[in-house]
């Protein structure tokens, strides 16, 4: 298996239990914490009442954003990792003014990273293995992933851990894979590599789109990315894009999709709103296309700075963080809430 990214950490289990030998070849480790998967207790399923699913989602989406909940409904590693960076900012606040903030965040940051890799050295039995697997860059560098079961994969006799510091393979042959001039013999190669982020979208999805006067999408956003709200553009009548580009950063992506959805659905009822049973082409006709690109750069990139390269920071091209590959910087909440007072202004 090639790759060790969240892809990866959810295969390996089930191959290593299964194969008659595993080879996993990682360029960079990932961080596992613990998952504590369980089954759900009915007693608490029959309590639950109408609305829980978006209550338990907002609770959620508004502790891993830095905002306050009396109470945390999910209570996993998602949010045990917000948790104890605010506690540690809030206590150095209240403890010594005037403190560098940014300072006690890394200090949080690598107090949480110590513990998982003090987790590795707890589980992984061979000490050159748990080495390779310990994940030493901030917390948010690359995905964080839970697990119960991947770490405890690598004290199986079958599973060989191929620790391609940061290089990864060489090549592939006809009888398998090649790292540091040593070929490991396989029937079968598992790409775990991950997915793209970021890149043009015509290149993932396989096609182009067009718009008016048959100009692509991909010709109009040549000089950069221009939206309203990230879902539409101006030329391209009926075409709405879902995803985080000019748009919210959610942990929970179905949470964004879910938002999304519901906006998309309100502009589609304008036509009965309006009684126009005429309108065939939907468009925005209250706010100029280009306003809200400006709007995300005003309110910042909204990605972290102080991390390796990697899609969240541009692959740490900061110099050129524009609105085309940036998130809106207010964050998820407040850009929800800016959708939901465009709503209720109408069209």
């Amino acid at each position: 298996m090639i790759g060790t990214g969240a892809t990866a950490v959810q295969c390996v289990p089930h191959v290593g239990e299964t194969a008659e030998h595993l080879y996993v070849f990682q360029r960079t480790p990932s961080s596992i914490d613990v998952r504590a998967n369980r089954d759900t207790d009915p007693g608490w399923a029959g309590s639950l009442q109408q609305g829980w699913h978006k209550h338990r989602m907002d609770n959620f989406n508004i502790l891993v954003s830095g905002g306050f909940q009396e109470e945390d409904l999910v209570m996993d590693g998602w949010t045990d990792i917000i948790r104890k960076l605010l506690i540690m900012v809030q206590q150095d606040q209240t403890g010594s003014a005037g403190q560098d903030v940014g300072k006690t965040m890394e200090l949080a940051d690598f107090e949480k990273m110590n513990q998982i890799r003090s987790r590795v050295d707890a589980i992984v039995q061979d000490q050159a293995t748990a080495e390779a697997l310990k994940p030493w860059y901030r917390q948010f560098c690359k995905r964080p992933c839970f697990h119960d079961e991947y770490l405890e994969t690598f004290n199986r006799p079958n599973v060989t851990l191929v620790d391609t510091q940061g290089k990864g393979v060489e090549r592939i042959t006809e009888k398998g894979v090649v790292f540091d001039g040593v070929e490991y013999p396989v029937d079968c190669i598992i790409y775990a590599t991950g997915f793209e982020v970021g890149t043009d979208y015509a290149r993932r999805a396989g096609y182009d789109m067009y718009g008016r006067e048959g100009l692509s999408l991909t010709q109009k956003w040549s000089t950069g990315m221009r939206t309203m709200h990230g879902m539409q553009t101006r030329g391209f009548p009926n075409l709405f894009i879902m995803g985080p580009q000019q748009g919210a950063f959610t942990v929970n992506y179905p949470h964004l999709l879910d938002e999304q959805a519901k906006h998309i659905t309100y502009i589609l009822n304008a036509r009965d709103r309006e009684q126009d049973q005429d309108v065939r082409a939907l468009g925005d006709r209250r706010e100029p296309v280009g306003r809200h690109d400006h709007r995300v750069l005003a309110d910042g990139p909204g990605v972290p700075r102080v991390v390796h390269p990697g899609y969240y920071n541009n692959e740490g091209n900061l110099s050129n963080l524009n609105a085309q590959n940036s998130f809106f910087g207010g964050g998820s909440i407040l850009f929800f809430q800016m959708l939901q007072q465009w709503r209720d202004e109408g069209p």
